[in-house]
């Protein structure tokens, strides 16, 4: 045999030992541990030229390589033996156990950074989830895949599309960078920074979001979705918005199955179509049924016209009834405030459908130097503008006519009649008690009269009497001011509940003070005694 042929059968020789497991050394002479070592399992043949690819063989045919328990197979490839390294081409495939599959056109390994960088028609699928992208590395030590390219990652509820984006085979968690959209069945998640775990189905929002649904659209900035259970736990002033409605707090829940938001913290709900804004340190809404509620420094705003109406109670709600009616509810210290009038009372409902506010439980209102109370009081709107009311029981209504000198009437029932908003007449019905001070043309009041009879009319034009009829039978007596005494000058029933009245929409949540509490009796002995006459 010639010198000419030794050569080759030489190298032949030992490219088979070296197939066979002869031990290789990494560039950095370093020895690969059992799991860094690539072992070339199959090729149907193999090429070696000294001349032309000193540092490499080339492989083709049914080549097959192992890394520890990961396998990679293609039609060709490059096998850097003193590298640890290989570049595969054409049909290549990497699989461990039954588990992880990872699909593309091209496969550079790195074996001193355990890197497998794979381009063209990537897919990397593990179980129920697939990632698609066109250029993705994956880390072999840590069992991260990544891509920066653009890609998406694909599970049985979620869709998931990013510029870049990681997976963990290990942990099923993945990162998604920039241009982020996660799509369900039900929603579309907009965000530039998610993770998201494909075991829990949990999505976890960083920075501006947006969910949008046929129902409604969330904004946020930081907080998670639950996309298996179908709720949120939302952060950072969170918004629900749809249907002309808004639902913000501190914190947000939102369940969307029921389709209910709860907010915590500095609540805000308005209703832009019904012009009404509540709020609380809690609250939640129901999409559904429309039912609405608030507590904790609860607070309801009316803005259909010019002057705001503020009501405070310890719980608000709305709800619409079977007729699709809308009602409002306050219970426990209701007060409210508006320019041109102010209440209290226990409790309180307004029924849009025939636009009744009815106050419960000891209800006082004033207008003006006006005041009003009862057993009940019902007062009747006509586009948002009171048009009557009527004080049901017990009815007392006393005016202010200057110094210590009030106009007052008591009777079974009231009914008071308003025009834009201004008194214009009062019926007085069973049981009539009436003191008034009349006056001459300069507004001098020329003595006190005091009346019973079982009906009353009242006209008045710019808040003052213009006309009184009494009737059928009318009992009655003219004082002089100058002999009036505390005993004559109010009737058994007055009250002056003025420390009670709120004085602008911020002193809604006042408590009342001591004196404005005590029992009515007391509020009358105090009222009378703080007369010297």
């Amino acid at each position: 045999m010639n010198k000419s042929c030794i050569l080759p059968i030489l190298l032949l020789f030992f490219a088979t030992v070296s197939v066979m497991g002869v031990p290789q050394m990494q560039q950095n002479n370093t020895p690969a541990t059992a799991k860094e070592k690539v072992h070339l399992l199959n090729a149907d043949s193999l090429t070696f030229d000294a001349a032309k690819s000193a540092d490499y063989r080339v492989l083709h045919g049914n080549v097959r390589f192992r890394k520890d328990s990961m396998y990679m197979y293609c039609d060709s490839a490059y096998f850097y033996e003193k590298n640890n390294s290989l570049d595969a081409f054409g049909n290549v495939r990497m699989e461990q156990g039954d588990t992880l599959f990872i699909y593309g056109d091209v496969l550079y390994y790195d074996g001193k950074d355990q890197l497998a960088e794979l381009r063209h028609n990537v897919r990397l699928i593990n179980r129920n989830v697939t990632l698609f992208t066109d250029s993705l590395n994956y880390d072999m030590v840590d069992n991260i895949g990544y891509y920066f390219a653009g890609g998406s990652i694909v599970d049985e509820k979620n869709e998931l599309v990013s510029v870049y984006g990681e997976y963990s085979t290990a942990t099923k968690d993945a990162v998604f960078n920039f241009d982020v959209v996660l799509t369900n069945e039900d929603y579309v998640i907009y965000s530039d920074t998610l993770r998201y775990n494909t075991d829990s189905k949990i999505s976890y929002l960083y920075g501006p979001s947006t969910i949008v649904s046929d129902s409604n659209t969330i904004y946020t900035t930081n907080g998670w979705y639950d996309t298996n259970a179908n709720h949120a736990m939302l952060l950072d002033r969170s918004r629900l918005v749809g249907d002309g409605k808004m639902l913000t707090g501190d914190t947000l829940y939102y369940d969307r199955n029921n389709r209910v938001g709860e907010a915590f913290g500095n609540m805000f709900l308005i209703d832009s179509l019904q012009s009404v804004i509540m709020e609380g340190h809690y609250g939640l809404y129901n999409e559904v049924t429309e039912f609405a509620f608030a507590t904790d420094s609860a607070r309801v705003l009316e803005f259909s016209r010019q002057d705001t109406l503020y009501m405070h109670a310890d719980t608000l709600m709305t709800l619409v009834d079977a007729d699709s009616t809308r009602i409002l509810r306050a219970f426990y210290g209701v007060r409210f405030y508006r320019a041109d009038a102010q209440g209290v009372c226990d409790s309180l409902q307004y029924v849009e459908r025939d636009s009744t506010l009815t106050m419960y439980t000891k209800p006082v209102l004033w207008s003006g130097e006006q005041q009003i109370y009862g057993d009940t009081i019902r007062m009747f709107f006509n586009d948002s503008t009171i048009d009557w009311a009527h004080i049901i029981n017990n009815s007392f209504a006393t005016q202010l006519k200057g110094g210590d000198y009030y106009d007052q009437m008591e009777g079974n029932e009231i009914k008071a009649y308003f025009e834009g908003n201004e008194l214009r007449r009062m019926e007085t019905l069973g049981n009539v008690l009436a003191i008034f001070y009349p006056q001459d043309s300069d507004s001098t009041l020329t003595g006190m009269l005091n009346t019973e009879a079982s009906f009353l009319n009242i006209l008045l034009e710019n808040n003052e009497m213009k006309k009184m009829v009494m009737w059928p039978s009318v009992k009655g007596k003219m004082y002089p001011l100058e002999e009036l005494s505390p005993s004559t000058m109010f009737l058994s029933r007055y009250v002056w509940y003025g420390e009670r009245r709120p004085k602008d929409k911020d002193d809604i949540f006042r408590r009342a003070e001591k004196s404005a509490v005590i029992s009515d009796e007391e509020q009358r002995n105090n009222t009378t005694h703080k007369f010297n006459l």
